[in-house]
């Protein structure tokens, strides 16, 4: 059973990946300066993501539609930001937005929503 689960992933994750692709929105004209502050502001978020996960998706339409330039992990193909995720994250979830405050602070943000939420309040 788990491997038919895993054969109509596959190709449910390509059509999710080519419909992104196909009705990405535009990013946001932008001064140089206006793109000059974001970038700074954005330096310390990463994005914790598997490329064709729905929910991801939205997330980073988001950040798009926002013109922001935060880093994406990609947690599902890269070891590293995978073991990441779980050891300081604390669980094996994305979206999952990682946002390192100016006090040393590390904050994990889950949920498509409340990343959508954060950024347009921060930066919409």
């Amino acid at each position: 059973m788990k491997y038919i689960f895993r054969i109509l992933r596959w190709p449910l994750g390509q059509l999710i990946i080519v419909g992104d692709w196909l009705t990405r929105p535009k990013a946001p004209r932008l001064s140089v300066e206006r793109k000059h502050e974001l970038d700074q502001q954005t330096e310390k978020l990463a994005l914790y993501h598997f490329k064709q996960c729905p929910f991801c998706v939205i997330t980073r339409r988001s950040i798009r539609r926002l013109g922001l330039n935060i880093e994406t992990r990609d947690a599902r193909n890269d070891p590293m930001w995978n073991a990441e995720l779980i050891s300081e994250g604390g669980k094996y979830q994305v979206p999952c937005l990682r946002i390192a405050h100016e006090d040393g602070r590390v904050e994990w943000m889950y949920e498509s929503a409340s990343i959508k939420q954060y950024l347009n309040q921060r930066f919409g």
